[in-house]
């Protein structure tokens, strides 16, 4: 994933430098994560975060190289002082691929922060990023803060229904278990592999994965790994699968969390959750009794967590037996070049309009954020021309979305109703204007899991 960078190491004054990453940076980052995102109680080193920062570093990971780390160093004490790395990815809309930059672990110590030394970092990374043809960038982060480089909090991120351990079904005396749930092998990745690519028709945003990445998600992280899951197959007895789960390798407070569950086209939810709640039930049991605790965790097991973000065909074959919900947080989505991902993402919104009142439509749509704009012409329900435009006080436009809010609606956040009661400043010019805008961009829920 090395990409050329002739800017770097540069000097930018106080005796700092920014440079790329080598290998020999491994331990260093993970120190000076570990640091950074320290544990809450008590306050100490992060060794999760640590492992992490590690296995990006090592050269292991399928997308990240050794210099996808951006850093800033202290000259005079060789310490790192501020970072920031570019996990490189694929995620698709409503089917359509396109490359992603995910920005993670950001990072400054205390006494370097408010230099700008991130914004400078960002900076490279965007340069980076596009370099490699990246269409968006994401990032998943503190409020507010990532606003200031052009990012938009746009995409669901997390959610999560809870339910008491013994909301889990015992099994009757006379009964066995009619499903099985068994530790995923490599052989397994082909059939996990589909069915993920099942589940996420759900979704209008998905990362996707090619076979090195199921591999590095089965058994490619070390230690305490953030990222770390116990990859499942259920299957028949007959040995027919029918699903995966995915669960967290230690108790975690007093829940054990469940990250992912998927059932293939054509089997009932209903029938397969009694089993997969009793597994995760005697999992938790497991761990506890063994003592496979996150560090800090003293509470005894009580609680099956199911991080299936904000809707899951499994909270409907389980809604009496879920006692608590977290609402979604939500990803920070960046467009450097909006008419380009709207030209990219053509066939989808040509597929859109064709199911719609409009089909066959002939006409423009001009889209104002006031300070710049973008124009889409249509001929007989084909999107022709998508290209940037600039609105003036003659020319308003069809439509104005404030700020970066037009990425709520292109990215199925908020339909366009809802962008206007939230917004006095979003308005529409007519009726046709309102059914186009509808048609094209209708509110849709999306779960990703990135690569990490």
């Amino acid at each position: 994933m090395t990409t050329s960078n002739p800017a770097l190491p540069r000097d930018i004054g106080d005796g700092l430098f920014i440079r790329r990453s080598t290998a020999a940076d491994a331990d260093a980052l993970a120190t000076f994560y570990s640091q950074i995102f320290k544990m809450r109680d008590p306050e100490q080193p992060n060794p999760y975060v640590a492992d992490w920062a590690r296995d990006l570093a090592c050269g292991a990971h399928p997308t990240f190289g050794e210099d996808d780390y951006f850093v800033v160093e202290d000259r005079s004490t060789r310490e790192i002082v501020c970072a920031l790395n570019l996990i490189s990815q694929t995620w698709s809309y409503a089917g359509i691929p396109f490359g992603v930059g995910r920005v993670e672990l950001v990072g400054t110590r205390p006494e370097y922060r408010n230099k700008g030394l991130v914004r400078l970092l960002f900076e490279e990374l965007h340069r980076v990023s596009a370099g490699r043809g990246e269409m968006i960038q994401a990032i998943t982060g503190i409020p507010y803060f990532y606003r200031q480089f052009g990012y938009e909090m746009t995409v669901n991120l997390g959610g999560a229904r809870m339910m008491q351990k013994s909301g889990a079904p015992a099994l009757k005396p006379d009964q066995t278990e009619p499903w099985r749930i068994r530790a995923a092998t490599e052989a397994d990745l082909p059939f996990i592999a589909a069915t993920y690519a099942h589940g996420c028709k759900r979704h209008l945003l998905a990362c996707l994965r090619d076979a090195r990445l199921w591999r590095y998600e089965l058994n490619g992280r070390t230690g305490l790994n953030f990222n770390q899951r116990v990859m499942c197959v259920i299957e028949s007895i007959e040995g027919q699968p029918v699903g995966y789960l995915m669960h967290s390798p230690a108790q975690q407070g007093a829940t054990l969390w469940a990250q992912q569950w998927e059932m293939i086209e054509g089997q009932s939810w209903a029938a397969v959750a009694p089993s997969v709640l009793r597994y995760l039930r005697t999992t938790g049991e497991d761990y506890q009794a063994r003592g496979k605790k996150s560090i800090n965790t003293k509470d005894d097991f009580a609680v099956i967590g199911f991080g299936f973000g904000a809707e899951h065909p499994a909270y409907q074959v389980m809604e009496g037996r879920l006692t608590k919900a977290d609402n979604p947080y939500a990803w920070y989505i960046r467009v450097p070049d909006l008419p380009g991902f709207l030209r990219h993402i053509a066939p989808v919104l040509e597929q859109r309009i064709a199911g719609s009142v409009l089909a066959g439509h002939t006409g423009e749509l001009k889209l104002s954020f006031y300070r710049y704009g973008v124009r889409l012409a249509f001929e007989q329900g084909r999107l022709a021309t998508v290209e940037a435009w600039k609105p003036t006080p003659d020319e308003e436009g069809s439509a104005a979305f404030p700020g970066l809010t037009f990425l709520q609606l292109l990215f199925g956040y908020r339909d366009l109703g809802e962008l206007r009661y939230a917004f006095a400043d979003c308005w529409v010019e007519n009726d046709e204007a309102q059914a186009l805008l509808s048609a094209l961009f209708p509110k849709q829920v999306s779960d990703i899991w990135p690569v990490a």
